[in-house]
């Protein structure tokens, strides 16, 4: 691309906050915790700020990704020629190879991979505010685990159009990344080149608000696929609308049978919510705060996950068979296996 540029530049270098032991963000001085300093008048000194503070945060949870919970970053396409333009999602080593896999689809913004709420980072810490718990969880059961990074759709770039570095003469550009230039194209693609060819019969997903929306949108473009593979959807406070987008009536069944979801009410948590036109089972998220939702919900999902994976194995029992001595061995081998079967996947 002659004449074009990547803008240059982190603001996060000169970031005067930390994540210490227990992942809290605190004043590298003071050990205070973060205080946003808001400088009348001065938009540009507020931005950078905010941006020092997303770019922390969001090269902080990355390392952990790599270095703590030891995932892959995968780039998209997958035969793109420059790493500093493309998107990038997250994948367990042999995931694809495994029984079982998670999927992790989080909520629109300036979040990136790992990250539910950066607010609940900030104010509380890494463990409440980021999918690292999740993580954990799934590949303690042995279960291979994709997190995606849907909202990185676009690089900043900048032209010269004369051979000096005069700032009259630089314009700047939003190029869209291919492959990612949303979140629902972000979902498909990853999808795919990388979930539709995996060996893993049983798949579970985890959303969260305009997560949901993304996935409902894959099942509507890849209905047979999706619903071929997936036995179970936790959506948490999704954004997912059927009016809005539409499902033909087996993936409206298939909604009901294999999916829940979790929405904000000051209900305990797990309590049912009933409203009118319910596309699937809803419950109480034990809050009213979305960006709470995730954290709270973590082990009410995975027990959802266990329970449904058990009906979508279990083999039904007829009194009217005949079991012989072989058939009785057959099916103690299986209930050996299920039993073995890790819960989550």
């Amino acid at each position: 691309m002659d004449g074009f540029a990547e803008i240059s530049g982190d603001p996060s270098c000169d970031f005067q906050y930390y994540f210490n032991q227990q992942g809290q963000l605190r004043h590298r001085v003071s050990e205070e915790a973060f205080v946003f300093r808001y400088i009348k008048g001065d938009v540009k000194g507020n931005q950078q700020q905010l941006l020092a503070l997303e770019q922390y945060v969001t090269k902080h949870i990355y390392t952990l990704l790599e270095e703590e919970c030891h995932l892959n970053k995968i780039y998209i396409p997958v035969d793109a020629s420059d790493r500093h333009l493309s998107a990038f999602f997250f994948m367990s080593p042999g995931a694809l190879d495994q029984n079982g896999l998670v999927i992790l689809i989080q909520d629109q913004g300036t979040i990136r991979a790992g990250q539910w709420s950066r607010r609940m980072i900030v104010q509380e810490d890494v463990e409440k505010g980021t999918q690292i718990p999740y993580i954990h969880k799934v590949l303690e059961d042995s279960c291979g685990i994709i997190v995606m990074n849907p909202n990185d759709n676009s690089v900043e770039l900048q032209h010269n159009f004369v051979e000096n570095e005069d700032v009259a003469n630089q314009q700047r550009f939003l190029m869209s990344k291919s492959g990612s230039s949303t979140p629902e194209e972000h979902v498909r693609y990853v999808w795919d080149f990388f979930v539709s060819k995996c060996a893993a019969t049983h798949i579970a997903v985890v959303t969260h608000g305009y997560g949901g929306l993304a996935f409902v949108d894959l099942l509507s473009h890849r209905s047979q696929e999706v619903q071929n593979k997936v036995y179970a959807v936790a959506f948490i406070d999704s954004f997912h609308n059927l009016w809005h987008q539409v499902l033909d009536k087996d993936s409206q069944e298939w909604l009901k049978k294999h999916c829940r979801k979790w929405v904000l009410s000051s209900k305990p948590l797990d309590r049912p919510i009933s409203f009118l036109k319910v596309d699937c089972p809803q419950v109480s998220a034990g809050t009213e705060s979305h960006d709470a939702a995730p954290w709270m919900c973590l082990r009410s999902i995975f027990r959802f996950f266990a329970k449904t994976m058990k009906a979508h194995t279990t083999i039904p029992f007829t009194r009217a068979a005949i079991i012989t001595r072989s058939k009785s061995r057959n099916r103690l081998t299986q209930s050996r296996t299920a039993s073995e079967r890790p819960a989550a996947c």
